[in-house]
């Protein structure tokens, strides 16, 4: 059974630990790692990029390092948020004996299932204890510490790392042995690509049949069918406004983790399975706006 926990903006002990942040500079990474220091963490973040990272040292004291070693030596707590398990092992894995005794390793990318079971081989081979942590949410919630951590790992580290997902989180729902919270992430996300690329569709089919797809939104706004979701990447799309809080290159990474692992399971999903290929066809002219612009891809303006 699920232990869910509703969690504070801060933690009393919070500045007994030092953490060290991978992949600080990305739109969820840098206000997951400020708001660690809000929380009074000391954190020394890293990002590969490092020029993504100079608003935390100039405006939040976090120690910004120029390599991963800087970062992890001694640190009591890593937490990775970056693009995919190869980045994840690129940067972290020839450090991990760099770890201060008895650390914490929480990954809180989203690198699915077979990601996960690669990192935690790792840190098993390096007497590291791993927590499975992706997180629910985007861009606003990161930077408001309203995210859903899905954390997953060893019952007797949950009090530690919960002292770190306090501080990025607003809620913290422990799942099991590690893994389980991978598990659960693509289960979450195949949702949330459903609902983008219907919306895509259906903004596309009212424009090509001349319908003003605002009429749609208003139709549906308030009644059972409405979601806030809808409305906001609705409106985006409308507007062609694709200001990222989840990029689409990102969002095409996990859609294809997400069949994957429906393959794997030996599952039959041909919806999730298009929406891999289409959000993967605008990733070339798109990539770097918000996973909404798959809407281009079907655009009969754009086409």
């Amino acid at each position: 059974m699920a232990d869910t926990k509703q969690t504070g903006a801060t933690n009393a002990e919070a500045g007994a630990a030092t953490v060290a942040f991978l992949g600080a500079g990305g739109l969820m990474g840098l206000p997951m790692a400020r708001n660690l220091t809000h929380a009074g963490f000391a954190v020394r973040a890293w990002n590969r990029s490092r020029e993504k990272t100079e608003p935390l040292s100039a405006d939040d004291g976090v120690v910004v390092t120029d390599d991963v070693a800087a970062a992890v030596t001694g640190a009591d707590v890593v937490v990775t948020m970056l693009a995919d398990t190869g980045a994840v092992i690129e940067a972290l894995g020839g450090e991990l004996d760099a770890l201060a005794d008895d650390a914490l390793w929480l990954q809180t990318s989203t690198v699915g299932v077979d990601g996960t079971r690669r990192l935690a081989e790792l840190a098993a081979a390096h007497d590291v204890t791993f927590v499975d942590a992706p997180v629910l949410g985007t861009k606003a919630p990161a930077e408001s510490g309203d995210l859903v951590v899905l954390a997953s790992g060893p019952d007797d580290v949950h009090e530690r790392a919960d002292a770190v997902f306090d501080a990025i989180g607003k809620k913290t729902i422990w799942v099991g042995e590690a893994g389980a919270g991978s598990r659960l992430k693509l289960v979450a996300n195949a949702w949330v690509m459903s609902l983008v690329e219907a919306t895509a569709e259906t903004v596309a089919l009212a424009e090509g049949l001349d319908v003003d797809p605002q009429l749609f939104l208003d139709s549906v706004a308030g009644g059972p069918l409405d979601l806030p979701y809808l409305q906001a990447k609705g409106a985006m799309m409308i507007a062609r406004n694709f200001e990222p809080s989840m990029k689409l290159a990102l969002a095409a990474k996990d859609a294809r983790l997400i069949d994957d692992a429906a393959d794997e399971a030996g599952l039959d999903l041909p919806m999730l399975r298009t929406i891999r290929h289409r959000f993967g066809e605008g990733v070339a002219d798109h990539g770097d706006e918000d996973m909404a612009a798959t809407y281009l891809t079907s655009s009969p303006a754009e086409g």
